[in-house]
């Protein structure tokens, strides 16, 4: 899930790290590859479907780390760091419950659907399932969060770079801008990708360090867990301690509400739907690929918890109420914090790169799939249709420039907000929840009408911010957090937008059997019933037998923070 941060996005003003010429030529050398990769890229891009999809070509594990990178952006791993030293150990419940199970689903249940009707985008496949309302509605809805959130990636890597390395907002802005809209630009979809992996193992090259370094400090696992028991209470280094249904915690949340608001409705939500990280799969060579995706990329995600989770715990031990007002630093400081103790020179250029990385891999997932669904799904639908190929290429450049522009705007907007990350993430209960519940009716149920899902998505959108807004912001309900608050809003929005795609179908027409073909559970498409790839016998390149395994890796590690 994106990253559940609470306070403002700013750092502590005494966090200057000692960077030296070392650190900036590594940091030199990462922007160089980086632009090399789109010049590659750019090789291949004959059509629009090399430059939006990568011509459906690239192999699994590509897809897969580009995948998991385009979600582990800079926000995530500040915010879960974050999140952790506020929380503790109850940050594995994004990962284990609110990321593994809804990956699972995507590869197994719902890419079948997405890969095997060849739509270019998320929201080309309701155009298929239901009708050009809810194709349009959800279209827009997609490419302003898209800008949205690139724009709040730019804004938080600006601070972040203002306070460790003491460059302006508005340079850092402009550099990272620029270098996303080039490789873009350049190699469309397939640079972005091959940047994404690059970009994977150099955030992993940062923060491994960190971690390492940080568990020395406080005397291993066993010493971070004594300390964390004294000044936190038993609970904070577990997984499930005080959540049960009456009991108070910090998170403000019961076993249920994680289970059913993050577990189930936000996790799936967000998974499934989201063109962000679905477009990653969508570019594989075959449906195999296609499933595997985010089956790999379930793997890493596993253990990348422990990565951003220990460095928060290990602040939260080290600086008595690290994040409070009386300590001098926010929660938002923990890894800048880390590096700044323990990291020497080199080794904090590369995780300053890799700091830089994740920015850059968030905002270049989000500009890439909205320049695809403003291109295929608003500008030839509805604007300028039925024109050569080429001419989609060249606007799809064009609208990545503009995307980009947009993204710097809201970049310098985001800076009036003093917790736009928190913001961000009640958006995700707006918008993703009630377009999860849409395409989960529609896959499951025949009946479902083609009215049906403007209606249901409109719905889910309005009850959850009637949520929010009214019957917890005006203290009618009360929740003690605004997670909490989220986990029950995505709930009200699955079951508004559940019950009201029920009514409408009921009283309007449904789509001839004839159309639904390999678009509902039960039917297929030519699609969707191509042969195996050559090698696809072997266990590992099995969809099901991933898809399980990450199931009850993700479950065993439940065990030592359960208790």
């Amino acid at each position: 899930m994106q990253t559940p941060t609470y306070g403002p996005v700013e750092l502590a003003a005494g966090l200057r790290l000692p960077t030296n010429g070392l650190d900036y030529t590594i940091l030199g050398i990462y922007f160089v590859v980086v632009l090399g990769i789109g010049f590659a890229a750019r090789r291949s891009v004959k059509t629009s479907l090399d430059f939006f999809l990568s011509g459906r070509s690239l192999p699994a594990w590509i897809t897969g780390l580009a995948f998991i990178s385009a979600n582990l952006a800079a926000t995530e791993i500040l915010g879960m760091a974050a999140n952790s030293a506020q929380y503790g150990a109850y940050t594995v419940h994004w990962y284990w419950i609110g990321a593994i199970p809804a990956m699972v689903f995507l590869g197994l249940v719902m890419m079948p659907f997405y890969y095997g009707s060849k739509v270019r985008s998320v929201p080309e496949f309701l155009l298929l399932r239901f009708d050009r309302a809810a194709h349009l509605l959800s279209s827009i809805l997609f490419a302003f969060a898209a800008i949205l959130i690139a724009g709040v990636n730019l804004y938080a890597l600006a601070i972040v770079v203002e306070a460790l390395l003491g460059w302006p907002q508005w340079v850092a802005i402009v550099v990272a801008g620029f270098f996303v809209l080039a490789y873009i630009t350049l190699g469309g979809l397939s640079s972005a990708i091959y940047n994404e992996v690059l970009q994977f193992f150099v955030i992993l090259a940062a923060l491994i360090p960190i971690v390492v370094l940080s568990l020395k400090k406080v005397g291993g696992w066993d010493g971070l867990t004594h300390k964390l028991t004294a000044t936190h209470g038993a609970d904070f280094t577990t997984a499930w301690g005080g959540t049960g249904i009456g009991h108070a915690n910090p998170l403000g949340a019961n076993w249920l509400t994680i289970v059913l608001g993050l577990g189930f409705v936000l996790s799936f939500g967000y998974w499934t739907t989201n063109f962000a990280e679905v477009q990653r799969a969508l570019s594989a060579k075959n449906l195999s690929a296609a499933q595997r995706t985010p089956l790999i990329a379930a793997y890493p995600k596993i253990f990348i918890v422990f990565l951003v989770m220990i460095p928060g715990l290990v602040a939260a031990a080290l600086v008595p109420k690290f994040g409070t007002p009386g300590s001098g630093y926010q929660y938002n400081d923990a890894i800048p914090f880390l590096m700044q103790e323990l990291l020497p020179n080199g080794v904090l250029g590369i995780a300053v790169t890799g700091l830089l990385a994740a920015f850059m891999a968030g905002m270049a997932a989000n500009v890439s799939s909205f320049n695809t669904v403003f291109t295929t799904d608003i500008w030839a639908k509805y604007v300028v249709r039925h024109r050569e190929d080429a001419y989609y290429v060249r606007f799809g450049r064009l609208i990545t420039a503009i995307g980009v522009l947009a993204s710097v705007g809201t970049a310098f907007l985001a800076s009036s907000f003093s917790n736009i990350m928190a913001y961000l993430q009640t958006l995700f209960s707006f918008f993703n929840v009630p377009m999860f519940v849409v395409f989960i009716v529609g896959m499951f149920w025949k009946r479902a009408s083609m009215k049906s899902g403007f209606w249901g998505l409109l719905a889910g959108t309005t009850a959850a911010m009637v949520n929010y807004f009214v019957i917890y912001k005006q203290g009618i309900i009360d929740i003690p957090s605004d997670q909490g608050a989220n986990f029950v809003s995505a709930i009200a929005g699955f079951v508004a937008g559940g019950v009201v795609m029920v009514a409408v179908s009921l009283f309007t027409r449904p789509k001839p059997a004839e159309e639904l073909q390999g678009l509902v559970y039960g039917t297929r498409s030519p699609g969707m019933a191509e042969p195996p790839a050559p090698g696809d016998e072997v266990w590992y390149r099995k969809p099901a037998l991933l898809g399980w395994g990450a199931v009850v890796i993700a479950a065993l590690c439940y065990i030592p923070f359960s208790f």
